[in-house]
């Protein structure tokens, strides 16, 4: 059993910055994948940034030179440092862990990004 847990959305203007934080507890292996997926509204859930259990870290190009994907393992936090965002940014955010094949997810966070 896998749970994620998601916190740090809000509402922020244009040019802020929001810190989203997500705990994953249960039966985790050594390998994995963590990421940060958005789904805006009407829209499919796409990737974010991904960061693999030694630290390979990927971006999508919409969120390179702003988002900062981080984890800690021995607390099993991914943390996701978005800076300068845009409204375009909007949407729900979701912490995801791949391991054996699977994916599991958190149930999302709503970041609201106003112009």
């Amino acid at each position: 059993q896998v749970q994620l847990v998601e916190s740090g959305g809000g509402l922020v203007q244009a040019g802020g910055s929001l810190r989203l934080s997500c705990v994953v507890s249960g039966t985790i292996m050594s390998l994995n994948v963590k990421g940060w997926y958005r789904q805006a509204p009407g829209e499919q859930r796409e990737l974010v940034a991904t960061i693999t259990s030694v630290g390979v870290t990927s971006y999508a190009e919409s969120a390179k030179g702003r988002f900062i994907i981080s984890r800690d393992n021995t607390k099993s936090t991914v943390t996701l440092q978005m800076n300068s965002l845009k409204p375009e940014d909007t949407g729900t955010y979701y912490c995801a862990l791949d391991q054996e094949s699977r994916r599991y997810w958190g149930q999302g966070t709503q970041v609201t990004v106003s112009s």
